[in-house]
């Protein structure tokens, strides 16, 4: 078999230690009124990278082979120290949801900051009580109690805390492919190995079968509940699931067979996010909530990333499953990046936090709850939640072409992952094209693509162009590649 091997002579190499070719014709950036702070900044590349190595912990790695600096922000968009303009279609790892350096946000911040900073609660003011009543009728009776605080990580570990307490049980399932923050308790409910520390961390936490019907052992084109369903051919009725069906059996066994009588809780995202943005079987988590609370356990939604409004066709992720947990965690977008979180649940359950002292210095101070409460307020006055269903729709539906031109790297039938280096390749190229976008999966081979809610239909226009000229490119390399594979076994012989 003969390959040919085609250099596009208005390609360009753009460095010399790259084998990435960019096209003349790149996709153009949408238009952008807002004018950045292009003024010298502070700190070069140099003094940048040397102090990261040197003074920042090595965990915390940067991405790209050419890091960006990010000096700017202004709703959908974000700035290099080169003046460069990126589409953010991450959203800052899910957190920017009204839109970065949001006018109305920034301004009433400010005013804040002028007005009164910090008190904790051991004082009342007026700030974190109205953000609290505001944020309490957002979720469905009984969940009308709130504790603020700083992080995902931090909201999960109360929620366990309140289990435990509440049940006299300490026994917690979870989902593999799981994430629920990177703390010292909340480490063990993570189903991915990627985030998995060698100590003894692990006791009274039990992983069941991640019910996935896109790459798990059951499912298929009729099991989730999307406007874009998996190619993968399934036996699922029109009213039934044989996929959930099969995934609540292997939740039986876990109760069977590793459990007590009585459990503590159940866990999950409504969306998994980390673990590659996967979409259960409908009904699954109706029928998981049933099987724990038949065993005296609670059950707990973590909405750190599905939240406020996300889904576009609820305002919590767990809605759209139609399930009332006991405990729902939230963090991220709640603050549009301003570290704030929050736990909300039962008056009986959050009564558990009064048998001994328990407290948080900076959870709902005044700043963080005009944060808060401002964000709720955009969410409302921009229609964004609607906003999320209609672009998020079309987004779907463009990604879903991508899988069809590009069938033979792009989702849906049984292959192996692709490899990280053609991965990392494609993510950069992105980014060279002006599109910042994320990436998760246990094998690290999912696009995230999670944007502020703000986005528009020039800025989804401009995602799935950018991708599909990203894909030509990896295709590109791979044919050079395979090319000099076969010229360099033809000279051997």
């Amino acid at each position: 078999m003969k390959y040919l091997f085609v250099f596009n002579k208005d390609c360009v190499k753009t460095s010399l230690n790259s084998l990435r070719y960019y096209s003349k014709t790149r996709p153009e950036l949408p238009k952008c009124d807002f004018i950045a702070n292009n003024s010298k900044p502070r700190l070069g590349n140099f003094e940048i990278e040397t102090i990261h190595k040197l003074n920042l912990n090595p965990c915390l790695k940067p991405w790209y082979q050419k890091p960006v600096i990010l000096t700017q922000g202004y709703m959908q968009y974000v700035w290099d120290n080169e003046n460069n303009r990126y589409l953010d279609m991450f959203g800052g790892i899910v957190t920017t949801g009204v839109g970065h350096c949001h006018p109305k946000l920034v301004d009433a911040a400010t005013k804040q900051l002028k007005k009164l900073w910090h008190t904790s609660s051991i004082y009342y003011n007026e700030e974190v009580h109205e953000y609290a009543s505001n944020l309490a009728n957002r979720l469905p009776e009984p969940l009308n109690n709130i504790f603020f605080c700083n992080s995902g990580s931090e909201a999960n570990d109360i929620a366990i805390l309140m289990a435990r307490l509440y049940t006299k049980s300490y026994d917690i399932i979870a989902l593999r492919n799981a994430y629920h923050g990177d703390s010292t308790s909340t480490q063990p409910l993570c189903g991915v190995q990627s985030w998995k520390f060698p100590i003894p961390s692990h006791f009274g936490v039990h992983h069941t079968t991640n019910p996935d019907p896109y790459s798990g052992r059951f499912g298929g084109n009729k099991c989730r509940d999307s406007v874009v369903q998996t190619t993968r051919d399934c036996d699922c009725g029109v009213d039934e699931c044989d996929a959930c069906d099969r995934y609540i059996e292997d939740l039986q066994q876990v109760f069977d067979s590793t459990l007590p009588k009585t459990v503590c809780a159940f866990i999950a995202e409504s969306i998994q996010g980390v673990g590659g943005v996967v979409q259960f079987p409908k009904q699954f988590l109706k029928k998981a909530f049933q099987m724990v609370r038949e065993r005296n356990g609670i059950c707990i939604m973590d909405e750190v990333q599905t939240g406020f409004g996300r889904t576009g066709t609820h305002f919590w992720g767990f809605e759209g499953h139609e399930v009332i947990p006991d405990i729902v965690t939230m963090a991220k977008s709640i603050g549009n990046g301003f570290p704030l979180a929050a736990v909300a649940t039962t008056a009986s359950i959050a009564n558990t936090l009064t048998s001994a002292s328990y407290f948080n210095t900076f959870g709902g101070n005044p700043l963080a709850s005009c944060v808060g409460l401002n964000v709720l307020k955009i969410i409302d006055e921009e229609n964004l939640q609607n906003n999320c269903h209609i672009m998020g729709t079309k987004l779907l539906h463009g990604f879903e072409s991508l899988r069809q031109k590009y069938a033979d790297i792009v989702g849906d039938k049984d292959r192996k992952p692709m490899i990280k280096s053609d991965f990392d390749s494609i993510l950069e190229d992105c980014k060279d094209m002006g599109l910042l976008v994320g990436r998760g999966g246990p094998k690290n081979n999912v696009f995230r693509v999670k944007p502020p809610m703000c986005v528009n239909e020039e800025d989804i226009d401009f995602t799935i162009k950018v991708f599909e000229k990203a894909f030509d490119l990896h295709n590109d390399r791979s044919a050079k590649r395979r090319f000099k594979t076969i010229t360099n076994n033809n000279n051997n012989h």
